[in-house]
């Protein structure tokens, strides 16, 4: 009973959110100037903030949320264990150090580091170099140990390396800003031109993975089990680590690094409703869609100006340190 109503659920949620995240801002709108506003109604003030401002905003929030919810998923099925999360190979790693690097050495080598594409560019060659990385110091893509551990370890350079790349920066006031505004993750200033960039390509991963459920539930019986019932577990494998780096990369070039969204949307989805994996995909697109912009609206409305990474980490933390206190 609980499986079936939890698209019906989850889709009220993500439309609540997603009508929220129109309404509320600098300039409150009432539900019914929202929708006569995407009809091509209401005034210009209101049409103009609700499709120009707003709109892409809410569909970049949307599909990035969607696309860690998934790569949540992918990650826990691929290591068997409910605790993983999108950046555990260097993913995010690897896409901050990309983007910080052209925010960081662009002025200095004469290129504008400000331009639409060349920040996204970066963070996603950033993010595919990283798993690249983890992958040949792990020497078999299929030994989840080595992968593991090359992924913490490489997690620790990229970090040191934006760390460093921080440090080149300091006396420059607007590019400082920048940085740790980009590596706190955010929605702001978001535009059609960042929906065309990310949501296409972040919709067709999430439907490539779709079809792959069923055989990520026999993968949780284990790999010799998943075998004898058909299973190519290494190229299983590798197609996870692709559509997952893809998905990963894709969000953090769009709306910068945000963390947890992938451990913590997964899970409670799979407390509610269930482990199978060819249910709990799209409930985690649905369920990490609808909270990330749960999260982006809560950014808009504190009193203080908050990033979207910080509120996801409030979030997030706690959550986490309650599942290690759980029994097994």
């Amino acid at each position: 009973m609980r499986t079936r109503l939890a698209i019906p659920i989850l889709v009220t949620l993500l439309v609540m959110a997603f009508l929220a995240s129109l309404a509320f801002g600098e300039l409150r709108l009432s539900f019914s100037q929202v929708v006569a506003a995407l009809g091509g109604g209401s005034d210009d003030i209101a049409r103009t903030v609700v499709r120009d401002f707003r709109l892409p905003r809410a569909l970049v929030g949307m599909a990035a949320g969607a696309a860690l919810g998934a790569s949540g998923v992918v990650m826990q099925a691929f290591f068997r264990n409910p605790l993983a999360s999108p950046g555990l190979l260097g993913v995010s790693s690897g896409g901050a150090l990309g983007a910080v690097a052209v925010l960081a050495l662009g002025p200095m080598l004469g290129f504008a580091s400000a331009t639409l594409w060349a920040l996204p560019a970066a963070s996603v060659l950033g993010a595919f170099g990283a798993t690249g990385a983890v992958l040949m110091l792990a020497q078999r893509g299929a030994d989840t140990e080595r992968l593991l551990l090359s992924g913490v370890a490489l997690n620790a350079l990229l970090g040191a390396g934006t760390s460093f790349l921080l440090t080149t920066t300091v006396g420059h006031f607007e590019v400082n800003a920048q940085i740790l505004f980009w590596l706190m993750g955010g929605l702001e200033s978001r535009s059609w031109e960042h929906v065309w960039m990310g949501v296409p390509a972040i919709l067709a991963g999430c439907l490539l993975l779709l079809p792959l459920g069923r055989a990520m539930d026999l993968l949780s019986l284990g790999e010799h089990s998943a075998q004898s019932l058909g299973v190519d577990v290494r190229r299983l494998r590798r197609q996870l680590i692709a559509l997952s780096t893809v998905l990963t990369a894709l969000a953090t070039a769009t709306a910068g690094v945000i963390g947890f969204v992938g451990l913590v949307v997964p899970h409670i989805l799979r407390l509610a409703f269930g482990p199978a994996h060819r249910r709990l995909l799209p409930h985690s697109m649905l369920g990490g869609a609808a909270f990330l912009l749960a999260c982006d609206l809560v950014t808009r409305t504190f009193p203080i100006g908050l990033r979207l990474g910080v509120v996801t980490a409030l979030v997030g933390g706690p959550f986490f340190l309650w599942l290690l206190r759980r029994p097994r």
